[in-house]
């Protein structure tokens, strides 16, 4: 519409601004400029991300509300975008273990998904990624048919920890070898722990740590 349109196209002062006020065109042209002289990674880690958390943040305490968080949800998947042209070019082979990917029933957000799977990509992993809102049990039963010995889930709002949680027990209970990792805005280690997840992803480069922690592992056993 007309609202989003004009803020699509209204300056910003940083990437991180851009995204903040969900200035799309913006964010994917700041993003690109940027990309001519920093590394990728950098950009995910001190301008993408940051600027996501402090929109999260501000959605938890209700200073932030649902439109401004989807507009941010958009400016930040066009920056990502522009990162996923850059790092999709020099990709690493797919040579590691599968990894499913969800973002858990009831919730849209799956911006910071979408950089552990680019991130998981670029470290050799194969990665099936079932996008968002995703029933438990279509988890378990893709992580089952691809023989994957790591889900990751994540989750953005606080109403959609409980189906996080349901998640996670169905795949204890039906996969006991299946090693789950959990992330997401809302999450502690504390919470994580407290629904039985096997790791808790701090952020993109925690997740790919533990992934090939599970890899490792694997080629130690076979």
């Amino acid at each position: 519409d007309a609202a989003k349109a004009s803020a699509s196209a209204a300056p910003a002062d940083s990437l991180g601004d851009a995204i903040f006020t969900g200035r799309r065109d913006a964010a994917a042209t700041l993003a690109a400029e940027l990309l001519q002289t920093r590394e990728p990674l950098d950009l995910i880690e001190r301008e993408i991300v940051p600027a996501l958390d402090r929109v999260g943040v501000g959605f938890e305490a209700g200073t932030v509300y649902l439109p401004q968080l989807l507009m941010s949800a958009e400016a930040a998947g066009a920056a990502f975008e522009e990162v996923r042209k850059v790092m999709r070019a020099a990709g690493a082979a797919a040579t590691k273990c599968k990894v499913v990917l969800a973002t858990v029933r009831g919730d849209i957000h799956d911006i910071g998904k979408n950089i552990v799977h680019l991130l998981l990509e670029n470290y050799g992993f194969r990665v099936i990624d079932l996008g968002r809102d995703v029933p438990p049990e279509t988890v378990l039963e893709t992580a089952r048919r691809e023989g994957a010995p790591l889900v990751g889930l994540s989750a953005l709002m606080t109403t959609t920890l409980p189906a996080m949680a349901q998640t996670v027990a169905l795949l204890h209970r039906e996969l006991p070898g299946c090693r789950v990792m959990v992330g997401g805005a809302v999450l502690t280690p504390a919470y994580a722990e407290t629904i039985g997840a096997d790791a808790y992803g701090r952020d993109a480069m925690e997740a790919v740590r533990y992934a090939e922690s599970v890899f490792s592992q694997l080629k130690i056993h076979n």
